[in-house]
């Protein structure tokens, strides 16, 4: 014997799994950027800050698509990367949000996510990049070890000091 769901049974299970098994977007789209840890300013205000306060701008830019961007922010989340940031003014912008912005700064690319190091006057150093031709301000996405050596190579250009290097970075 041959059992069929009622159409409108099942159109009203499948509803009722849809709203129970919360909302159809990733709430960590663009990523989870430690906002409680990290004191990310918009790029208006953290240059601002910068040559307020003297100290180096760590910029990166994200979108809210990018799966590499969502992967990429749990390493903000990492606790030397935390002890590191507070040497800079962190700015994170939405490239989508800022296509003028990230224009500006695409020597090699408009890829994501970049990440930039500049003095406090707002200057890019194009020197201070990962170790490859291609791609050169993408940091890696799952090892804190890439962005802090970016960091402390930008800190010891910039006369601040950098948080030692610890035994697995």
């Amino acid at each position: 014997m041959k059992m069929l769901a009622h159409p409108a049974r099942t159109v009203f299970f499948a509803f009722a799994f849809l709203i129970a098994s919360g909302p159809l977007t990733d709430a960590r789209a663009g990523g989870d950027w430690n906002d409680a840890g990290i004191d990310w300013q918009s790029y208006e205000d953290g240059l601002a800050k910068a040559k307020e306060t003297g100290r180096p701008v760590c910029l990166v830019f994200y979108t809210d698509w990018c799966p590499h961007c969502t992967k990429y922010s749990g390493v903000f989340h990492d606790e030397k990367v935390v002890e590191q940031v507070k040497e800079f003014v962190a700015i994170r912008v939405n490239k989508d949000e800022h296509t003028e912005i990230s224009t500006k700064y695409a020597p090699d690319g408009e890829y994501i996510p970049r990440t930039y190091f500049l003095s406090s006057a707002g200057e890019l150093d194009p020197d201070i990049h990962e170790q490859r031709d291609q791609y050169r301000y993408y940091y890696n996405t799952s090892d804190s070890g890439s962005v802090l050596r970016g960091m402390r190579e930008a800190l010891e250009k910039f006369g601040t000091k950098p948080v030692p290097e610890g035994p697995d970075t």
